[in-house]
């Protein structure tokens, strides 16, 4: 985990920056045949019993990215090109953030908190949504209130809304919330070991979801998939590090994309999916998917 202190917080407009776009390409993890085996393995898993879903991703890389590029100027692009209700910018010393996340992590007032995970994407604003898509959706519900109950009151947990359909630039989530209060005296400490990472991202079981995925996609997420946004007493805002654009030490520019594999998945579906939810950010960004 990364954790900033600001001294000071105050508002004010984000300042619009140029952005000429990379040119080279952008390497992914897995190739097409290396993520439809990925997705074939999960299946295994299933059909065994290990694990009823998992979140599989890979990450694209682009490595030719100038020192001193930065990412503001991306963040003004996907503020016009791919706005979404959870975008950020970020920057500290070894770290750097654009992010156009539709996804809420976290959300705390006082001792109220609030999740709220997407689980099914189609592409379009007037489809709906099947039987796969809402049976994947309940399943992360189940995990996300199972860890809610870890750290709120007993009879707190509910679910407020299930499978709403959320509109953004070219793509139509399934979204449900989460909701619980929190029992008295818990600390940040024990809500970020009881909620991270977020389900919707990891599967469920989540330990044996999270075994999968350390066995199978070679990298760490890093950045991606976990959660971004701010911690200020007993309040928070914090999204799931998904459509994220980000920069380590080492200056290259990486960028992360996935889909959640059930029984009834398709391998080289799903192997679309995650390159339909990539095209559009990475057509802002610039340069090519090889």
């Amino acid at each position: 985990m990364t954790f900033a202190r600001f001294e000071n917080v105050f508002e004010s407009s984000f300042p619009e920056t140029s952005w000429e776009g990379f040119t080279s390409s952008w390497n992914s993890s897995l190739s097409r045949n290396g993520y439809i085996k990925y997705v074939d393995e999960i299946r295994s898993l299933i059909a065994n019993g290990t694990v009823y879903q998992v979140n599989a991703c890979y990450e694209m890389v682009n490595s030719a990215a100038d020192s001193e590029v930065d990412l503001s100027g991306l963040f003004t692009r996907l503020l016009k090109g791919n706005p979404a209700p959870f975008a950020q910018y970020l920057k500290i010393p070894t770290l750097e953030i654009a992010s156009a996340s539709p996804e809420r992590f976290l959300s705390r007032q006082g001792n109220l908190v609030l999740t709220s995970p997407i689980k099914g994407t189609i592409r379009g604003d007037k489809a709906s949504f099947g039987e796969k898509d809402k049976a994947e959706n309940l399943m992360i519900v189940d995990l996300m209130r199972n860890d809610l109950g870890k750290i709120c009151a007993d009879g707190s947990v509910e679910v407020s809304e299930l499978f709403r359909s959320e509109v953004h630039p070219g793509l139509t989530h399934l979204v449900s919330d989460v909701q619980g209060t929190l029992r008295e005296g818990i600390t940040w400490r024990e809500i970020f070991e009881a909620l991270t990472p977020p389900g919707s991202v990891s599967g469920a079981p989540k330990s044996s979801a999270l075994t999968t995925i350390s066995d199978n996609e070679g990298v760490a997420r890093g950045v991606y998939c976990g959660a971004i946004g701010w911690v200020e007493g007993d309040r928070a805002e914090l999204a799931v590090g998904i459509r994220t654009f980000w920069k380590g030490s080492d200056s290259v520019v990486r960028f992360g994309t996935g889909a959640g594999i059930t029984w009834g998945s398709d391998p080289l579906s799903e192997w679309e999916e995650t390159q339909l939810k990539a095209e559009k950010l990475i057509a802002i960004a610039g340069g090519e998917i090889k």
